[in-house]
């Protein structure tokens, strides 16, 4: 499981929210912090690696999907919580999209409230299916 790991990139994609850039210098801490593996850390480099590379891509999905609430309005927990899980739903294969979807809900109830797991569940919901269909 990486549950850990998951919560890990969560606080550090947190911490970019307002305006910071990750420190290698603080991400290799919060890594020794969580006590992750080497495994941990080689997924958690793809994702902030993906998460970079695919950044834009996936402010329009939230803004697509949360027409309510466009990206620059949602919480920044919730939007690091989705970022995590929409790195992991379209671009990590490896990963079943339930995981990400499980995990992303368990983050935001435990770091944010109960409604926030539900808009959270919502929107990557909406996404995954999508890639379902574009899959067949």
């Amino acid at each position: 499981m990486r549950t850990i790991a998951r919560e890990t990139l969560f606080k550090i994609i947190f911490t970019t929210q307002f305006g910071e850039d990750v420190e290698p210098a603080f991400k290799n801490g919060m890594y020794k912090q969580a006590k992750l593996d080497a495994d941990d850390i080689k997924y958690c480099d793809r994702v902030l690696s993906l998460l970079s590379e695919h950044m834009g891509e996936f402010v329009s999905l939230i803004n697509e999907r949360s027409r309510s609430f466009p990206e620059k309005r949602i919480f920044p927990a919730d939007k690091s919580i989705l970022l995590v899980a929409l790195t992991e739903i379209l671009y990590m294969d490896d990963i079943p999209r339930k995981v990400s979807l499980n995990e992303a809900a368990n983050i935001a109830s435990k770091y944010s409230s109960e409604k926030s797991a539900s808009f959270i569940t919502g929107i990557l919901s909406s996404v995954g299916s999508d890639k379902d269909v574009q899959a067949d």
